[in-house]
């Protein structure tokens, strides 16, 4: 298979997707269905409201294991629509079979997605050499930019400092959403590539900007995200203090969202909030009065708090 773009490098920005996404929920109806009009407003919300210069869509926060992908194809088409213009649109794409991520990654490029999310193959645990060959072959299947996602303690496999640094030679693997949380493995990638790290664990932006991250792949931030940014901004500024302040301020939110499964606090703090959202699909649940309950209590703790 050839492809007349394979050598025309797209590595060209430090943020090549701004300083803040949110992997954004997936709105659906009362009754389960998705809900386009839904996903729309929401992505408006999160643009204009919260301050995000990118929204990953199909992630796993996304529930993107019990969505199919013609619903994942309509869902990156409103969100195109809706803010393309003005915001990135990553496109989750990632499985652990090779051929059908690059048919996700097909739809998504044909769909307007502005670059692809890339999981670590989960559950079959390949070597790093099929590691390797799965990334390069998606990158080489594709037009858009590629942000390889490590998370190991969900895929069962971390990308490990060699593998990455080797997917850095490639010109459309151009960033990592870094749920490793190691901060020392990090910091050798960032230090040998060019890689644009994004941290993807929320309470882990500050330190991971210390040692070369330049942005976040949030959850809260689907209501800290304005001050989220506020605080990348100031560190990069210099105002240590401030970003300090703020990753202090915002620290009861960017763990509180993960006391259970993040999707279901997040949808259920969007619904209190009259934004988009509605339920989760089985084998997620709604959240309880109790965590609902500690989700308001954390927001309020974060300055961030719910409507009564």
């Amino acid at each position: 298979m050839t492809h007349d773009h394979l050598d025309t490098p797209v590595r060209a920005a430090s943020r090549p997707f701004g300083r803040v996404l949110t992997a954004m929920v997936t709105p659906f109806t009362a009754d389960g269905a998705l809900d386009l009009d839904g996903a729309a407003r929401l992505a408006e919300h999160l643009v204009t409201e919260q301050g995000n210069d990118a929204l990953v869509v199909n992630g796993t926060t996304g529930e993107s294991p019990t969505t199919t992908d013609a619903e994942k194809e309509r869902l990156i088409r409103t969100v195109v629509e809706t803010v393309g213009e003005r915001a990135r649109v990553v496109a989750g794409v990632g499985t652990n079979d090779t051929r059908h991520t690059i048919e996700l990654a097909a739809t998504a490029e044909k769909a307007g997605a502005h670059g692809l999310l890339v999981v670590t193959p989960y559950y079959n645990k390949p070597p790093q050499a099929g590691l390797l060959r799965h990334f390069t072959e998606v990158a080489d299947s594709s037009g858009l930019p590629v942000m390889v996602y490590d998370i190991p303690h969900r895929a069962g496999v971390p990308i490990e400092t060699e593998t990455l640094v080797r997917l850095a030679e490639h010109g459309r693997i151009v960033a990592v959403k870094d749920a490793k949380n190691d901060i020392t493995a990090t910091s050798w990638v960032t230090s040998r590539t060019d890689l644009a790290f994004y941290s993807g664990d929320d309470a882990s932006t500050l330190p991971a900007l210390a040692v070369g991250c330049v942005g976040v792949v949030g959850t809260s931030t689907h209501f800290t995200g304005a001050d989220t940014k506020r605080m990348i901004e100031a560190y990069d500024a210099g105002d240590t203090a401030t970003a300090l302040a703020l990753h202090r301020r915002l620290l009861p939110l960017f763990t509180g969202i993960f006391r259970t499964q993040g999707t279901i606090l997040v949808k259920a703090g969007l619904n209190a909030s009259k934004l988009p959202a509605g339920p989760v699909r089985s084998p997620l649940v709604e959240a309880t009065e109790d965590e609902f309950a500690q989700l308001r209590a954390d927001c309020a703790a974060a300055g961030l708090p719910l409507p009564e």
